[in-house]
C-alpha cells in the first residue's frame, strides 16, 4: 500500500525541500486567482442569470460545465480523490459518489433557498482539499490509528461543494419563472464538466504513473495539494472577518 511507503519521506530533507518548492509554486495560482474560477460566477454570467427568465436549457448547461471545468477547488478535490485510484469501477464509484453530494444540496439548496455564508462554505471546501491530500499521505492511520471512511467523507464534502454553488446562485437571485427544468439543466451541465475535468486528469495521471517519477513526488504532490486547501481557507477566513 502506498500510505506506510510515503510515511518514510516525512523524514526526508531532500523531500522536504521539493515539497516546500512546490507549495511556494501555488502562491501565485490561488492569491490571485480571479473569483471567477471559484464557487463564484464571472460577471457576465451573473448578469446573465439575474436578467433571463424562463427555461433556458442549453445556457445553464454551458454555465454548469464551465463552472466544474475552472473551478480549482472542484478540481483539486477530484485530483485528490482519485490519486491513488487505479481501476476504473473504484474512480466511478468516488467521482459518483461526490457527484451525488454535490449535485443535491446545490438543486435542494437553490429551491428551498437555503442559504449559508459563502466564506464559511468556501473555507470548508478548502479543508476538504486539506482533509483527502492528508488522506493520501496516510497521516489519519499514523494519527488516529485508523483510516476513516473515505467514502463516506467523499459523499459529505460533495454536499459542502454543493451548498457552495448554490449559496452564489441564491445571491444573484435567479428568476422562479423555469427555475426547476434550469436548475436541472445547470446541473447537467456540472456533471459534463466533472467528467471533462475528470478526464484532462485521468490521462494527465496515467502518463505520470508509468514514470518512475510518479512515487517519487507522490508524497510533494499532495503536500503542493494540501498547501493549497489551507491557502484557500486562510483567504475565505480572512474575507470573512473583514467584509
Amino acid at each position: 500500500m502506498f500510505r506506510p511507503f510515503l510515511g518514510g519521506w516525512l523524514r526526508s530533507p531532500i523531500h522536504g525541500k521539493r515539497a516546500t518548492f512546490l507549495c511556494l509554486a501555488f502562491l501565485p495560482l490561488l492569491l490571485f486567482a480571479d473569483a471567477a474560477f471559484g464557487h463564484a460566477v464571472a460577471e457576465g454570467d451573473k448578469g446573465y442569470i439575474q436578467e433571463i427568465t424562463g427555461i433556458n436549457l442549453l445556457p445553464f448547461i454551458y454555465l454548469g460545465a464551465k463552472h466544474m471545468v475552472t473551478g480549482y477547488d472542484h478540481i483539486l478535490f477530484l485530483l485528490g480523490v482519485i490519486f491513488f485510484l487505479y481501476r476504473m469501477k473504484h474512480i466511478g464509484l468516488y467521482v459518483s459518489l461526490f457527484a451525488v453530494g454535490h449535485s443535491t444540496t446545490m438543486l435542494l439548496g437553490v429551491y428551498f433557498n437555503i442559504g449559508i455564508n459563502s466564506y464559511i462554505i468556501d473555507t470548508i471546501i478548502g479543508l476538504s482539499v486539506v482533509y483527502k491530500a492528508l488522506d493520501n499521505m496516510g497521516a489519519y492511520q499514523r494519527w488516529l490509528g485508523f483510516q476513516p471512511n473515505t467514502k463516506v467523507a467523499t459523499l459529505i464534502f460533495g454536499f459542502f461543494h454543493g451548498f457552495g454553488l448554490s449559496t452564489k446562485i441564491i445571491e444573484y437571485n435567479i428568476s422562479p419563472d423555469g427555475l426547476v427544468p434550469n436548475l436541472l439543466a445547470f446541473n447537467i451541465g456540472v456533471e459534463i464538466g466533472q467528467l471533462l475535468a475528470l478526464g484532462a486528469i485521468l490521462i494527465a495521471m496515467s502518463y505520470w504513473r508509468r514514470t518512475e517519477s510518479f512515487w517519487r513526488h507522490a508524497y510533494t504532490a499532495n503536500v503542493a495539494m494540501m498547501s493549497a486547501g489551507f491557502i484557500l481557507m486562510g483567504y475565505q477566513t480572512t474575507g470573512y472577518f473583514v467584509s
